[in-house]
């Protein structure tokens, strides 16, 4: 069991991020803004869901790479985040900034992948822009997405003594699982629908960099059996949560409502695991030897 150690300590893109949003204005109240897996305004009965997201060369994907599988990768990223929300995908624009060693097929393959994503996935491409620049790929996208006041899941909504699940299996960005994932749309859907989840987020930074994430935006802690973490196959638990690029649903559950959970997963999701993997604690502590995950910002990187 990983439990007890120091505060929740924030990594230094969170950090970067503070200082960013003191320079700008955020929104008014009612609004949900930064901090949270996707923006969220009122429209209509309903709330619209904003979210942008990237990829670029070197970070998220290599030259010898299928460009159409970069293309999914691409769109699927932000798709999770409306996931991780209860959302349902509406409209995307695509940005995408192309060096002069670069032709036109490579983008052609790309957009062979956003088509397959955003068909299977019920988005529209509804404009974008292109850019010349001096080196490496680089592609921004946003998507919008819909989603009830009554079932949307923040991060915030987490106590003392939630049971901290999630889907999938975890670790090995390094192979195909990063350009062939499956954004979680369904489940977060239904996870939503269902009133399980008092916290949902999407992972994407690995369960070492997002878990606190959580813990910090609900004011708790947590501890995990690191036993339990579901692996990839091999994969160590350090790798399950420092590799990051999982895009999973982490979220956590009332222990009331947990058998029920589990019985009515398996019905609606044979084929998709669900995992306890520990509780959200009082005390705002992070787990001794935790050892984080993806940060963009980091001097290890």
């Amino acid at each position: 069991m990983l439990a007890g150690g120091g505060a929740v300590r924030k990594n230094a893109e969170d950090v970067l991020l503070e200082r960013l949003l003191k320079l700008v204005p955020l929104p008014e109240k009612g609004l949900l803004g930064p901090g949270d897996d996707c923006a969220a305004i009122p429209c209509g009965g309903d709330l619209l869901l904003l979210k942008t997201d990237c990829v670029a060369e070197g970070v998220h994907f290599t030259r010898d790479q299928d460009p159409s599988k970069v293309g999914w990768k691409a769109l699927c990223r932000p798709l999770s985040d409306l996931a991780a929300m209860g959302g349902v995908p509406g409209e995307a624009l695509i940005t995408f900034f192309s060096p002069p060693d670069i032709g036109s097929e490579f983008w052609v393959a790309f957009y062979r992948g956003i088509g397959r994503a955003a068909r299977k996935f019920g988005v529209t491409v509804a404009g974008g822009e292109m850019s010349r620049q001096p080196a490496g790929i680089a592609v921004s996208v946003m998507v919008t997405g819909r989603v009830s006041r009554r079932d949307m899941v923040k991060r915030s909504g987490a106590s003392s003594g939630d049971f901290i699940f999630v889907t999938g299996r975890l670790g090995g960005a390094g192979g195909r699982h990063h350009l062939n994932f499956i954004p979680r749309l369904k489940e977060g859907r239904w996870i939503a629908m269902h009133r399980y989840a008092t916290a949902m987020m999407d992972l994407s930074d690995g369960l070492g960099a997002d878990l606190p994430r959580l813990a910090r935006a609900s004011a708790c802690g947590f501890e995990i059996d690191k036993d339990s973490v579901p692996r990839r196959r091999g994969c160590d638990v350090r790798s399950a949560l420092s590799d990051g690029e999982d895009y999973e649903l982490l979220f956590t559950c009332s222990p009331k409502k947990a058998e029920r959970l589990n019985a009515e997963w398996k019905q609606a999701f044979p084929k998709t695991l669900l995992t306890r993997i520990g509780r959200m604690t009082h005390a705002r502590n992070l787990p001794s030897g935790w050892p984080g995950g993806w940060d963009h910002f980091s001097d290890s990187h």
